[in-house]
């Protein structure tokens, strides 16, 4: 791990496993108002506090993996990264979900992300952290959990951690952004204010409309549940902040954006109902079926404003909320993401 060329200490506690009482109450608010969690459950994560340090100016190496601690406004981030083989200067941006952990973004252990893409010319970009962040910029701390810092994930994504990785030779320009679950609208997001920076985004299993009633107070539960966070330091309700975080408001802004959006049925296949057992696998047909409702209500909302032409939307006939489910997703989205940055 390097703090630009510096290794520092770890320390952080994994934790990730099944949470039963958080399953029950979360479906029940999800179904009332259409919104979904994650699947895996952990403890709200800690960002350590530092001093900014100015990245190294060098090129990426061709290929390889190597973990970095970036500086922000929150502290240093950690994020996982794998170059590309080529040591070109595009990049995509993997996001985690509504529970990430403090010592490993998911998708490098829950999925085969990195073999996906470990003979392509793109860097592989993960960070790690940002449970219950949505990855926006709060209006302040949480004040129900002790935070000692306000989440800016969004000014982390989209100008810290690029500025760091062009240091790098990442490209500032050529990325793509896949979110799942939480991160899905995040996703969606970032691509939409920040269209110089993204080529491409993908969401899956996202919320993708925040419009129906009792969304809000859902988010409310499922944030209390991962960290013990508070909605309403993320955004006051109907605010211009809590605005611009809804899929459905900022879509126009999607106008001409290649994008790979999917959820699945809710369905089990077998092998979703031998990974999870009988109560997580009900949770998770449960809450991928609500995704699917609210996915396609924005693919509703973009085909409203004739925005669909370049848009790929994947409903699977089987398939619940896990992460072999959004491994399989991202296979599937993989040759548009390459086009996307003509690689």
């Amino acid at each position: 791990m390097r703090f630009g060329r510096s290794a520092i200490p770890g320390g952080v506690q994994s934790r990730r496993g099944a949470h039963r009482g958080w399953g029950t109450r979360l479906l029940a608010a999800s179904a009332a108002a259409l919104a979904i969690p994650t699947a895996a459950a952990v403890a709200a994560p800690t960002i350590a506090m530092a001093a900014p340090i100015t990245g190294p100016v060098h090129r990426s190496p061709a290929g390889g993996y190597e973990e970095l601690m970036v500086p922000s406004s929150m502290g240093p981030v950690k994020v996982q990264v794998q170059w590309a083989k080529n040591g070109g200067g595009k990049a995509l941006y993997l996001l985690d979900g509504l529970r990430a952990r403090d010592d490993k973004n998911a998708w490098t252990f829950e999925t085969n992300a990195m073999q996906q893409f470990e003979n392509d010319d793109v860097t592989l970009v993960m960070p790690v952290g940002g449970q219950s962040s949505w990855y926006a910029d709060w209006t302040q701390a949480s004040n129900t959990n002790g935070q000692k810092y306000t989440y800016k994930w969004e000014t982390f994504i989209t100008k810290e951690l690029p500025d760091f990785l062009a240091g790098y030779g990442v490209s500032r320009t050529q990325n793509a952004i896949v979110g799942l679950s939480m991160s899905g609208p995040a996703a969606l997001r970032m691509a939409a204010y920040h269209r110089d920076m993204f080529k491409h985004a993908s969401s899956f299993s996202g919320p993708l409309n925040w419009n129906a009633p009792g969304m809000r107070e859902a988010i409310r539960v499922m944030m209390l549940d991962a960290g013990r966070f508070n909605v309403d330091s993320m955004a006051a309700p109907w605010s211009p902040a809590w605005l611009r975080m809804d899929p459905s408001v900022f879509a126009p802004q999607l106008k001409g954006l290649p994008m790979y959006i999917s959820a699945s049925s809710g369905l089990p296949s077998g092998a979703d109902a031998a990974a999870g057992g009988a109560f997580n696998t009900a949770t998770a047909m449960g809450i991928e079926a609500i995704a699917m409702v609210t996915t396609r209500l924005f693919q509703g909302r973009m085909n409203s404003l004739g925005l669909g032409q370049n848009v790929t939307y994947d409903y699977p006939a089987i398939g619940v909320h896990n992460w072999k489910n959004w491994e399989a997703e991202l296979w599937k989205a993989r040759p548009a993401i390459l086009q996307a940055l003509n690689s």
